[in-house]
């Protein structure tokens, strides 16, 4: 056990005194929640956006789907970084890009620069993403699901954050440049905060393992067509939220609404998404099955999906709660799945990076594929039909997920001796 395993170090004088635990669940929530706004920032400014760089539908797009690609990729990297520098440095290093990226918006003269720094926010996303989940089994061993809610919550409601103030700040500041690189100041402050929170490494450990030890893990578990089915079923999940972080608001500004209407709007279906996150996996904690949760969550994905195509102006407050809820009682499960099917942190985490790499290089093609259709068709609808049909093919892949089977899907030896190499 984690605890057992600090104690133990500092009766010996090798690891230095642990952070309270509420400190490091604050870092953990406080990260969490720097994850998403550079994200949902960019919706309801849409139009502003467009304006003052003359960027197309498809090129808007970019501002979503390059840091999603990003995430995907770098998340393949996330456990040889986390094995040569530690998972605390890596997180660290990555808060400080994320909160530069932010900030090199304030300077922003077109839509290259634009989309630039959205890459450099996604590869911090995407390095704090690979490290976390195996950072939370490491220090939570015992609470993974409810833990992760809450990570997964605050990385929600960091989305709507973003959507809800970033149209009042361009309101007041005069310019959408300022908007967007407002939120260097909250990750900054998460740097600030995982700085007196993370735990450190032993003073004694050896030096860190070569990349390839993790690369290993990594080949290991691409031979597993487990691995497959997990990151399918959470790319093409994501992929709804992908789409409605970009399009949700300019739907509804096409429906006559103002960019702060629209941005509230996405920020309901985003607390909606950090309340399921939190609520799901705790309810769902009770049970090692979790696919009746993760079932509920697509019906209400299913739900609000065919709510915005059919009855857009009818509630759309109902579907984007209903939505929102389904995404991110999801997400939530799916990261708490991926841990589930392996016993130790580095491995479960590496799984999870894995899951979440090729999973987002899928999401990330969603909001380019919904603008293409947009341009074809002159609509939404279209987009959200798709999504909805992609629910309901990740429910039916959700039925796989039986626990008896994470045995046979992976047989240990391989993974770990991947990952647990004689010095």
């Amino acid at each position: 056990m984690a605890e057992a395993a600090r104690e133990a170090g500092r009766a010996v004088g090798t690891v230095r005194p642990s952070p309270p635990r509420w400190l490091v669940l604050a870092a953990v929530a406080g990260i969490g929640l720097n994850l998403r706004p550079f994200l949902t920032a960019v919706g309801p400014l849409a139009p502003a956006i467009r304006t003052g760089t003359g960027l197309s539908y498809q090129g808007m797009a970019w501002l979503t789907l390059l840091p999603m690609l990003l995430m995907g990729v770098g998340a393949f990297f996330g456990p040889a970084i986390r094995a040569r520098v530690g998972a605390r440095t890596a997180v660290l290093g990555a808060l400080a890009l994320l909160g530069a990226g932010c900030a090199l918006r304030l300077g922003v003269a077109d839509g290259t620069w634009l989309i630039a720094s959205a890459a450099l926010c996604g590869l911090g996303v995407a390095v704090v993403q690979a490290a976390c989940p195996g950072l939370v089994k490491q220090e939570f061993p015992g609470r993974v699901a409810p833990v992760m809610g809450l990570y997964s919550a605050a990385l929600m409601g960091g989305g709507a954050l973003g959507a809800q103030l970033s149209p009042y700040v361009t309101d007041l500041a005069g310019s959408w440049r300022e908007a967007l690189a407002l939120w260097a100041v909250p990750a900054l402050a998460a740097l600030a905060l995982a700085w007196l929170a993370l735990p450190r490494a032993a003073a004694h450990m050896p030096a860190a393992a070569p990349a390839s030890r993790p690369a290993g893990a990594t080949r290991a578990l691409l031979r597993r067509p487990r691995t497959w089915l997990l990151m399918a079923c959470f790319g093409v999940m994501n992929g709804g939220y992908a789409s409605l972080v970009a399009w949700l608001a300019p739907f509804y500004q096409s429906h006559g609404w103002s960019a702060p209407a629209s941005g509230s709007l996405v920020a309901l279906m985003a607390v909606a998404q950090a309340a399921a996150a939190l609520l799901l996996p705790a309810l769902a904690a009770r049970s090692l099955d979790r696919r009746a949760w993760m079932a509920l969550a697509l019906a209400l994905q299913v739900a609000g999906f065919a709510g915005f195509a059919l009855w857009p102006d009818a509630a759309p407050q109902a579907w984007a709660v209903t939505g929102g809820a389904g995404l991110g009682g999801c997400f939530a499960l799916y990261l708490v799945v991926a841990l589930d099917h392996l016993p130790d942190p580095d491995s479960a985490g590496a799984l999870s990076a894995v899951m979440q790499g090729g999973g987002f290089l899928l999401a990330s093609l969603a909001p380019w594929i919904t603008a293409t259709l947009h341009e074809h068709t002159g609509d939404f609808a279209a987009g959200w039909w798709y999504h909805l049909a992609c629910a309901a093919v990740v429910g039916v892949l959700t039925m796989r997920l039986d626990p008896a089977r994470y045995g046979v899907s992976f047989a240990m030896p391989p993974v770990r001796a991947a990952c647990y190499a004689p010095q």
